[in-house]
């Protein structure tokens, strides 16, 4: 079965082709951070303009990109949510159309489960059952994930999220949009052992997460170290690596609990945060420690991307799931809502 993946959840454009047989035949990609780092943040309605502007044209480059005509795709699967509501409509209404003109079936794709489902991709994907931490953009969760379709949630965040945490600490040291992998290449130069951040919600039982305070606390810290009005390139540096080791560090702790507490020996991490190396190295050390395995997909399918899409679709094709004709879009989709592929 080949499936057309189509992602528009934000504010990247993602097409991919996946087929059931031969695994990932293709995948583009467009990003608009140039237009909206302008802004300090994405804006909506330039974001589900841009998706229409880029959707068709990708479209057509993915076909070309896997040698494949239009009558060769035996499915849609379209991001129907989670996301930025004009912007899930973009890929939603194309989709459903592009699969009611060609006489194939379409599915609407949880935006979290495409993330979560991301490392399946790779030569050495994990096994059912394992945990994921899935930390892309406004979500922060842990997931036991038993199979396909069947989420327990374990813990999420009580406010910030973990990359909105990372973007906000980002704008008050100055930096620009998107503001995660800048903290990261700015943390790089930074003193880790200088300051010391607290780690939210570490110091009692659960798996929660709050990054709001450390927030705060990055924001009380950088006015403390101001002189005449200005940080140094050190002391903005060091705030960098103390505010990243404190993030990673909180969601080591709550992941290493995740596997206690479960008695699994899989930890996935999933989302644009994944991509963060001090994150990898601080699980890397974690898991071995608690002799377990973490498993995570390459860096370009850590961000929004088509191809955990058109898998994710794939999969629940396979299992018979279609959706019919009304076109879905929704903003707020609890993951434990969604339909299990027993």
């Amino acid at each position: 079965m080949k499936v057309l993946g189509i992602e528009t959840s934000c504010d990247e454009t993602g097409v991919a082709i996946y087929d059931s047989e031969q695994g990932l035949l293709a995948d583009t990609l467009y990003s608009q951070v140039a237009m909206h780092s302008e802004y300090g943040g994405v804006v909506p309605e330039l974001a589900s303009r841009d998706h229409i502007r880029k959707l068709l044209p990708l479209i057509s480059e993915t076909l070309a990109l896997a040698n494949l005509e239009a009558s060769s795709i035996d499915a849609v699967a379209y991001t129907a949510g989670p996301g930025l509501v004009g912007a899930l409509m973009v890929g939603a209404s194309t989709g459903r159309a592009l699969a009611m003109g060609w006489g194939v079936p379409a599915i609407g794709v949880h935006h979290m489960e495409g993330h979560l489902l991301a490392p399946m991709l790779e030569d050495n994907p994990p096994e059912f059952p394992f945990v994921a931490l899935l930390v892309s953009g406004g979500h922060t969760q842990l997931v036991k994930v038993p199979r396909i379709g069947s989420y327990e949630l374990l813990g999420e965040s009580l406010d910030d999220a973990a990359g909105e945490a990372f973007d906000k600490a980002a704008k008050m040291l100055g930096l620009d949009y998107p503001g995660g992998p800048l903290i990261a290449k700015l943390a790089a130069k930074g003193d880790r052992s200088r300051l010391r951040f607290p780690r939210p919600m570490t110091d009692r039982p659960g798996l929660d997460f709050s990054f709001s305070g450390l927030k705060t606390f990055t924001m009380n810290t950088i006015a403390a170290h101001k002189v005449d009005g200005q940080l140094s390139a050190q002391d903005q540096a060091d705030i960098a690596a103390a505010f990243e080791e404190a993030a990673v560090d909180t969601l080591t702790i709550k992941c290493r609990r995740a596997l206690q507490q479960t008695g699994l020996k899989q930890l996935i991490i999933a989302g644009g945060v994944s991509a963060n190396l001090r994150l990898r190295e601080s699980l890397e050390k974690m898991v071995k420690k608690e002799k377990a395995k973490l498993f995570y997909a390459r860096q370009e399918f850590c961000t929004d991307n088509g191809a955990m899409i058109a898998y994710a679709g794939c999969q629940r094709l396979l299992a018979g799931q279609s959706s019919d004709l009304v076109i879905e879009a929704r903003p707020r989709w609890p993951m434990d809502l969604l339909e299990d592929c027993r």
